[in-house]
């Protein structure tokens, strides 16, 4: 089975979850928000509102604790792009976010366009490696059929670097049918967060995670380029199956969707957007366990799930993580 293959179930099931699995990367907004107007909304413009969520359907999405004598950690897996009407809303879940004196998503501003325009400019364009010499005239004539879907082409998109291209095509058909930035968990965690007068903070910043796309190696980014091309008409089905998992709680379904075709797809890509990120988040909890007081923590559901989850890299280091 060729790499592409692979990679076909888990971008679709991942990474058009703008980046919930195979990406895992919060930026989702912010990059649905600077895409082509034929299929994203302006994140930048719409008002931080608070929006109802439906109630889930059984115990809801999965939520773990951490607490020592005087803290107490909320971990909850997010799904980063929802369509509004999706049920995920729990009374467990409330009553551990009313609890907390600070909310800490994987960054800041999921929702901040501006952070993300110059990024794009300085890390997703390389006029000097056009996508015509690198891909085929095959491949290039199935890129045009899917860039002008969104209201692009082949021509316009040739001087963007492949990591670029392949994720404005991964959420494309995910907001067609019906998925919205606005309804994304951290954005729905975010605007109660500033309801309530909880400071917002980030394990991360945009610029770390452009940087981790970015720095993909070229190879890399062509593999996951074909990929999507492959699965661009499948990507809605995908997601829907990850949502469902995602919704009631079944951890396991989204390791199996999530993580680990990912592994199998590409070592570089599991170490680089999941591993490595988990490791250092698990350093930072740990830091927020050696202060006192409560925080919650969102984060996309793949970092949350499979052996080299942010639970067991603590439960390796004797940190007990308790599931809520």
């Amino acid at each position: 089975m060729t790499f592409a293959n692979r990679l076909k179930s888990t971008t679709a099931a991942a990474g058009r979850a703008a980046l919930g699995g195979l990406l895992g990367l919060g930026l989702a907004a912010a990059l649905l928000a600077s895409a082509p107007d034929a299929f994203a909304q302006d994140a930048s413009a719409a008002p931080a509102v608070v929006r109802t969520v439906l109630p889930a359907e059984g115990q809801g999405p999965a939520l773990w604790s951490i607490s020592d004598a005087d803290s107490t950690i909320y971990l909850f897996g997010t799904v980063h792009v929802l369509r509004p009407e999706t049920p995920w809303g729990s009374s467990r879940v409330d009553a551990a976010f009313d609890s907390a004196a600070s909310v800490i998503l994987e960054i800041s501003n999921p929702d901040d366009q501006a952070a993300i325009t110059p990024l794009i400019q300085q890390y997703g364009i390389s006029p000097a490696r056009p996508l015509s010499s690198l891909l085929t005239a095959a491949e290039i004539a199935h890129l045009d059929t899917a860039a002008k879907s969104i209201g692009t082409s082949a021509v316009e998109m040739d001087p963007l670097r492949p990591w670029l291209v392949a994720l404005s095509l991964s959420v494309a058909p995910l907001i067609k049918a019906g998925y919205d930035p606005q309804s994304g968990v951290e954005m729905i965690l975010k605007a109660r967060a500033e309801a309530a007068g909880k400071p917002v903070t980030g394990l991360e910043t945009i610029d770390k995670q452009v940087g981790i796309l970015a720095g993909l190696s070229e190879e890399t980014q062509l593999d996951f380029l074909r990929a999507t091309l492959e699965a661009y008409d499948e990507a809605t089905t995908e997601l829907d199956a990850l949502v469902d998992a995602w919704a009631t709680g079944d951890v396991e379904g989204i390791n199996r969707l999530g993580v680990v075709e990912m592994r199998e797809a590409s070592e570089e890509i599991y170490q680089a957007l999941l591993v490595r990120r988990n490791v250092d988040w698990a350093d930072q909890i740990q830091t927020l366990l050696a202060g006192s007081g409560t925080v919650f923590i969102a984060v996309g559901s793949a970092h949350l799930a499979g052996d080299d989850s942010v639970q067991e890299i603590l439960a390796g280091r004797g940190v007990q993580v308790t599931r809520q």
